[in-house]
């Protein structure tokens, strides 16, 4: 999976998993959640649009009750907190230290934050009443469960119409539930498995994610917190908030991990551009889009933290308790993300075609694929510009005269314009997806002609720099070639050019 990296360390390496981190995901009233909905149901119901209030409280009044009974049926007081510095999180830690980790309600804690709303509205030109949306704050409610299959989650009720839920929970929380139901063996630090007896078993379960079993019990909680459907007579819909994949590996000692990730973190701020992190996100990246993306290296409270970003989608590097090096690819929008499926359309018959990932739950299963070729292209392009000494040997192996048939070829020279220009397009992460044909290097290497551009690829095949994908005209670049090109480019960039100042 991770490839040429996690082959070098093979011997210092526990294991590799990869597996849903954070999953945030909104409910909504599908008839309710938008004003007109609104104002359609009230006029069904008979209830005037200036009684909504009277309407809304009511309701309120049911959501509170709802919380009070919930707490008190498991022996659990709800904590308000007022101020916005005290992190739910520990609290709840806290709490868990001295309950346990056994299924049921952890705790409740109520806090007044901004919410959607609805106002009645009396348009003066249409003589019209209805709602409009505006936000407000009222009190939310935060249901803190160990759930016997999810681990620790938490669901978030609004006490005001239209009662936008959300829900939390953790992939890794999830995993290890499953592993203790199995009897297998484990030790987590941190969110992060530093020890698992079996890990073949581990990913198995990890790629096991259920939106089926998620959708019961989304729906479970929902109707235990949040007691409107039946005034509504609905369900709720759910779709995904934001969503974290990680994928870690785990070093037997951090004497091991440590080195390798500060020599990870220079290598990915010096050679790791802004195509790239388009790229390895699954997009192109147009000149207008050029300002949504960036790189930002930040520090973290143990250890350090490099993040690219492009719009609404992220990849970041860290490493977690000294023994794990975990990439991990975060977005807030899915629908950024797209795939190939079944596209319905408003005329004619549906189709299958390339389009926007959907932000239903259901989704979950197709952007785990997504999501791991994410991480997967972002530690194989750093794999191949951390071992300088395999770049070192692949370079003087491809920069030597190499007799082919009867004739013999000359190495390459990374500093003749032609050769350095040609590497370096060849060098683009979208090549080793699909492979790149010679008309589409062409646009970016006006030195040369159609015919000297075969001959340079002819002689980069022959010296084994690059392949050509069987049965095309494709092109990309090989592990010596890729090893070679970026111990060059690092050469120059880190000695070099700062020499040359």
């Amino acid at each position: 999976m991770t490839g040429a990296l996690e082959e070098r360390y093979a011997d210092r390496i526990a294991g590799v998993l990869s597996c849903y981190d954070r999953v945030v995901i909104t409910g909504t009233l599908p008839t309710v959640c938008y004003a007109d909905g609104m104002t359609g149901f009230l006029r069904a119901r008979g209830i005037g649009i200036f009684e909504y209030s009277d309407f809304a409280s009511d309701l309120r009044d049911q959501v509170r009750a709802a919380a009070t009974s919930v707490a008190e049926a498991a022996g659990v007081t709800i904590e308000h907190i007022a101020k916005s510095h005290i992190r739910k999180e520990s609290v709840v830690t806290k709490v868990l230290e001295q309950r346990g980790d056994h299924p049921g309600l952890v705790h409740v804690i109520s806090a007044m934050e901004a919410c959607d709303a609805y106002k009645p509205w009396h348009d003066q030109q249409t003589h019209r009443n209805s709602v409009r949306p505006t936000r407000g704050k009222c009190l939310h409610y935060y249901f803190y469960f160990m759930d016997a299959e999810l681990g620790l989650i938490y669901l978030r009720v609004p006490t005001w119409a239209p009662f936008r839920l959300q829900f939390y929970c953790n992939g890794h929380s999830r995993l290890a539930r499953q592993l203790a139901a199995e009897d297998i063996g484990f030790t987590m630090a941190d969110n992060a498995f530093t020890r698992v007896a079996d890990w073949q078993r581990a990913q198995d379960l990890a790629d096991g994610f259920s939106p089926d079993l998620l959708h019961r019990v989304l729906d479970r909680y929902a109707a235990l917190c949040c007691p409107v459907l039946d005034v509504f007579g609905q369900t709720y819909h759910w779709s995904l908030m934001q969503v974290e994949y990680a994928t870690d590996m785990v070093f037997r000692s951090a004497t091991t991990l440590q080195p390798l990730y500060e020599q990870l973190t220079r290598q990915s701020v010096l050679n790791v551009k802004a195509e790239q992190i388009a790229t390895f996100l699954g997009r192109r990246i147009e000149p207008q889009l050029a300002q949504e993306v960036g790189s930002q290296f930040s520090t973290r409270i143990e250890g350090t933290c490099i993040k690219h970003r492009f719009g609404k989608a992220s990849i970041k590097m860290y490493d977690k308790v000294g023994c794990v090096l975990r990439i991990e690819t975060t977005t807030n929008d899915v629908s950024f993300f797209k795939h190939h499926r079944k596209v319905e359309h408003r005329q004619g018959p549906a189709t299958h075609a390339l389009a926007p990932v959907k932000k239903s739950i259901y989704s979950l299963i197709d952007l785990r694929e997504i999501l791991q070729g994410c991480n997967r292209l972002y530690l194989g392009h750093l794999s191949a510009l951390d071992d300088f000494s395999a770049g070192i040997r692949a370079l003087e192996r491809v920069t030597k005269p190499r007799t082919v048939g009867e004739k013999t070829v000359k190495g390459i020279n990374f500093f003749e314009a032609g050769d350095s220009a040609l590497l370096h397009a060849l060098q683009n992460p979208k090549v080793n997806i699909a492979g790149i044909r010679r008309a589409d290097l062409l646009p970016d290497l006006e030195m040369f002609s159609p015919n000297r551009l075969s001959r340079h690829l002819r002689r980069l095949l022959d010296i084994g720099v690059i392949k050509r994908v069987t049965g095309t005209y494709r092109y990309y670049l090989t592990k010596a070639g890729r090893a070679a090109t970026a111990a060059a480019e690092r050469l120059t960039q880190a000695v070099i050019v700062p020499n040359m100042i």
